[in-house]
Formats: C-alpha cells, sequence, structure tokens
C-alpha cells in the first residue's frame, strides 16, 4: 500500500520535468535528482521515476531524429538559389513564396510532428502527474526503456 508521502514524491517526480521552462536540462535533473533520493524507499517511487526518466530521453531521442531531418530540408530549401562555385553576392538570392517547393512540405510535416510532439509530451506528463498522486502505475507511451 502506497502512502501520501509516496504519492506526492511520484507525482512531483513527473512535474519536475516542468523546470526545463526555468532551469537549463531541469526535465532531466529534477527527476533524476528525487529518483535517486527517494528510490530505496519505495518501489512505487522507483517505478515511477523510471519511467519519467525513461520518458524525457525517449524524447530526446526523438527530437533528435526530427530535427536531423528538418535541417538538412530546410537549409537546402534556403540556398536553393545560390551558386556556391560562382558567388555574386546576394542580389540574386530570392525566396519564391508563389512556388513553394516540396521541401519546404516535407519541412513543415517535420515542424508540424514537432509541435504535435511537444503538446502530447505535456499531456502525458500531466496524466502521469496524476495517476501518480491516486496511486496507479503509468507507462508513458512510445518511451523506451533505458532503466530497467
Amino acid at each position: 500500500m502506497t502512502d501520501n508521502h509516496q504519492k506526492n514524491i511520484a507525482t512531483f517526480i513527473h512535474l519536475s520535468t516542468f523546470s526545463r521552462f526555468v532551469i537549463p536540462l531541469g526535465n532531466y535533473l529534477g527527476p533524476i535528482i528525487l529518483w535517486m533520493v527517494n528510490k530505496d524507499k519505495s518501489e512505487f517511487v522507483d517505478a515511477h521515476g523510471k519511467q519519467a526518466i525513461n520518458f524525457q530521453i525517449s524524447i530526446l531521442l526523438y527530437v533528435l531524429i526530427i530535427g536531423t531531418l528538418t535541417i538538412p530540408f530546410f537549409i537546402f530549401n534556403v540556398f536553393n538559389e545560390l551558386d556556391f562555385v560562382d558567388f555574386h553576392g546576394f542580389h540574386n538570392f530570392s525566396i519564391n513564396i508563389g512556388e513553394p517547393s516540396p521541401l519546404l512540405y516535407i519541412t513543415g510535416g517535420l515542424g508540424f510532428l514537432a509541435i504535435l510532439g511537444f503538446i502530447l509530451e505535456m499531456v502525458f506528463i500531466v496524466v502521469a502527474s496524476l495517476k501518480a498522486r491516486d496511486g496507479e502505475l503509468y507507462k508513458y507511451p512510445l518511451t523506451i526503456n533505458f532503466l530497467k
């Protein structure tokens, strides 16, 4: 049986990921510190701490993949009209809004996917916090289990 103290610690582990808006890397440091201090005191807190940390690491991996895919498309789209061998300055540089490049659609789609992922991340964190408050275990979707 989990007591209120364990439920509160598990809830704060999940909510500490929001500290990234105030502290750089707070979404990693907050859960890791709270989990390391309290993991031996309760299996409930240990399970929630591992889930929160695994989810944040998984999100980092997904962001790196989307960023790696998006940046080259953006660069190719912007510098499409430049000739680097016979460079004469930026007087010939133009962005044609009338005919968007297919690369722009790909970049926009990946950008939309990133925004949707951010919103879903916030929703999942709040749901995990509410589940921890109620004394239930929660498994984040699409999470790679780095810590078992």
